[in-house]
Formats: structure tokens, C-alpha cells, sequence
């Protein structure tokens, strides 16, 4: 007689220790929490419990959280020196910009004493303002001291001298700088600053990089439009310098034409507009459109109306054809109205006592704050508990 088959039991694998439990539920949570659309809603979040705030306050976590979703218009830094206006109620960004206000020290008096006159603002990205000091009467040829700061951490870098040999040759008309994205977008500590100085016949740009230990290498990086604009002697740029895909753009007054730098090799060139972009008080703001390819904003000062044009080609290629994609009604109770380029997502809309945004992907605006005056900065960034230390 056989004896009986016997039967095999399925082997049990061992549960799960509380410790594996634990970060299986840590690994869920943070999905869950880096899809929040809202830092707003996040930082509410990191209140709820003492896990949520464990996780969301980790360092590399937000770093990852600020690498997927845009910053918020937290308010304007006033450039008569009179601090930081945040955003107002309705805008949903109001709650961000009360907390920077609270948090940060807009007054910029951890600075150090400028050689002349005060500090005067330039320029702000990514949390940073950049800020200059001139002597209270400028001579000709005269190139300013410059200091990067981040308000929130109070915490400031200043920059190394222009180089002004270069500029001794020729005859400045004017010198302006910007904060401009770096080459190295994983660290967030570093940065980079353009210097821009009209002369009779070129514009001079030194490029400045920081973070990577170069300070004391070769600080600045030159550049000279020589020959760029060959036979339009006395050109002028107007507004501000606007950065798409490794390139600074600048508009060529009363000409269809962006004077156009490569900031990886340092050479100039030129982009042809179509038609009609020579208009005076015509401002034009260029951005990324998406898959390689630029786009612009073109808007005549007062005029209702914001035409919004794309290019044809990508940035490998050396020729642009043009098309009007879109034209965006301005706000009724927005007389007036003229546009500023950021680097970030929007251009703001500043009319005489209000300042629109427009969102650059979805073409929507939004009433951002009240105004008393023009000159000023939008500054973006993210809650002071999401924020990294920039300097």
C-alpha cells in the first residue's frame, strides 16, 4: 500500500517589521505630499502632525518639492527702499507673501556699509536680490560695487570687481545688472549675475558665476557685440535683459531685431522680429515656449491688447519665422497698463494704481496687489518653512 501523498503547505513569508511598515508608509506619504499642487496647502500640512512635519521639513524632500512646482508671487520688493509690499487677499498667494514679510528682513540692514551712497536694488530671483552702490554724484565710466543677499536667511555675498579696462576704451552710456538662472540648476545656492553696459557702438556684458568655487579664478566672463549690429552705429537696448533656454535677449530700440547672447560660449547674435515690433513705446518680453522654442509678448504702452507670438523654429536653429498664437484682452479697470518681464512664469502688468500677472502657460491674469508707485520688484519664491538658504 503507497502511503499517502502528503500535502505542501504554501510557505508564509515573515510579516513585515514595524520598521519596514514605517517607511513603506513614509514613501506613500511623501508621493502623496511632493503632488500637492499648493506649498501653501503643504506648509499647512507639516502642521497637522508631528510624522507630516517630520517629512516635509526633510531638506531633501524640499528640494525635490521645489524642483516640480513653480514659486509664488509673494509680493513686491519697493524700489524707493521702503521694504516689501506681499500680495493681497484675493490673490492666493497673500497668506506666502504675509509670512516672507514677517520672516524676512527687507530693510537690508545686516548689509554691510556701501562704499558711497546706500544700496540700491537692481534686480531679484529664486529668493536673491541683487543691489548696487554708485557715489551720490556718478562720473563717466563709472562701474558700480554689487552684493547678491538673501532677506530671509540674512545672509549676503559680495561680488568681486568689475573689470574696467575694457570699459575705459569705449564710451559707457550706461551700466545695468540682473540676476540670471545658472548652469547649475541642482544647487541651489548658486547663481549667476549679468552686467550690461551700452557704449557708443557695443554692448559689453560681463557674466559672473557663484557657487562652484570661481571666485577666485576668473571671476567675470566678457563678452563684446562687436560687429553683432555691423553698419547701425549708436543702437540702443531697452527693457530689461529676458533669459530663455541658456540665452539672454535684449530688444534693439526702433529696430525689428533682439540682440541675442549664448551664455555657454559668450558670442552675440541677432534674432529678426516680424513687422511692427520698432513701434515706439513698443515693450516686448521673451520667453520659453516650450520644446525648444521661444516666444514672445509684445505690447504698445496704454494700448488694450498684449499680443503674445511664437517661433517656427527651435533654438538650434539660426533663423525664426513668427505667428501670433495669441492676443489677451487686458483688465477693464487696467488703464494704462504696461508690461514687465520675470524670469519666472509671469510677466506682471503695472497700471496706475494696480499690478496684474499673467501666468505664461495658461494666459490667465490675476490682481495681484494695489500700488502706489512703479518702481519695484516682484519677488517669487516659496514659504519661509519651504524655503532653502539661497546665499
Amino acid at each position: 500500500m503507497s502511503s499517502p501523498t502528503r500535502r505542501i503547505l504554501p510557505r508564509l513569508e515573515a510579516a513585515a517589521s514595524p520598521g519596514q511598515l514605517a517607511a513603506l508608509t513614509d514613501d506613500l506619504l511623501e508621493e502623496i505630499f511632493v503632488r500637492i499642487a499648493s506649498p501653501i496647502d503643504l506648509a499647512r500640512a507639516a502642521t497637522a502632525c508631528a510624522s507630516f512635519h517630520r517629512l516635509i521639513t526633510d531638506p531633501a524632500f524640499l528640494r525635490r518639492y521645489r524642483s516640480l512646482h513653480p514659486p509664488l508671487i509673494l509680493g513686491f520688493v519697493n524700489g524707493n527702499l521702503e521694504g516689501f509690499q506681499p500680495a493681497e487677499v484675493p490673490h492666493p498667494s497673500a497668506p506666502a507673501g504675509r509670512a516672507m514679510a514677517r520672516a524676512a528682513d527687507f530693510s537690508f540692514d545686516f548689509l554691510p556699509q556701501g562704499r558711497w551712497n546706500h544700496w540700491n536694488y537692481c534686480n531679484a530671483r529664486d529668493g536673491r536680490i541683487l543691489l548696487d552702490c554708485y557715489p551720490e554724484e556718478e562720473e563717466a565710466g563709472f562701474l558700480p560695487d554689487l552684493v547678491v543677499c538673501d532677506p530671509l536667511s540674512r545672509r549676503y555675498l559680495l561680488l568681486p570687481p568689475i573689470p574696467d579696462g575694457q570699459v575705459h576704451e569705449q564710451d559707457l552710456q550706461y551700466c545695468d545688472a540682473s540676476l540670471v538662472p545658472c548652469a547649475d540648476e541642482d544647487n541651489e545656492a548658486s547663481f549667476r549675475v549679468i552686467v550690461e553696459m551700452q557704449c557708443a557702438t557695443d554692448l559689453v556684458v560681463f557674466v559672473h558665476s557663484s557657487g562652484f568655487g570661481r571666485e577666485d579664478l576668473n571671476p567675470w566672463s566678457l563678452s563684446i557685440s562687436q560687429d553683432t549690429l555691423s553698419g547701425q552705429i549708436g543702437f540702443s537696448i531697452i527693457g530689461c535683459p529676458c533669459y530663455a533656454y541658456g540665452c539672454i535677449y535684449w530688444q534693439v530700440c526702433s529696430r525689428n531685431k533682439l540682440l541675442k547672447l549664448n551664455m555657454e560660449r559668450m558670442e552675440f547674435s541677432t534674432v529678426d522680429l516680424p513687422l511692427g515690433q520698432d513701434e515706439q513705446n513698443c515693450i516686448i518680453v521673451v520667453v520659453e515656449e516650450g520644446d525648444g522654442r521661444i516666444g514672445f509678448f509684445s505690447h504698445i504702452m496704454c494700448e488694450m491688447s498684449v499680443y503674445y507670438y511664437t517661433s517656427m523654429q527651435n533654438e538650434g536653429n539660426r533663423a525664426n519665422e513668427w505667428q501670433i498664437k495669441n492676443v489677451i484682452q487686458l483688465p477693464t479697470d487696467g488703464h494704462g497698463l504696461q508690461i514687465i518681464g520675470t524670469p519666472q512664469r509671469y510677466i506682471f502688468l503695472i497700471g496706475d494704481t494696480t499690478c496684474f500677472a499673467l501666468e505664461i502657460k495658461t494666459m490667465k491674469i490675476e490682481r495681484v496687489s494695489h500700488i502706489t508707485i512703479h518702481n519695484f520688484l516682484p519677488f517669487l519664491g516659496f514659504p519661509p518653512s519651504m524655503s532653502p538658504r539661497r546665499i
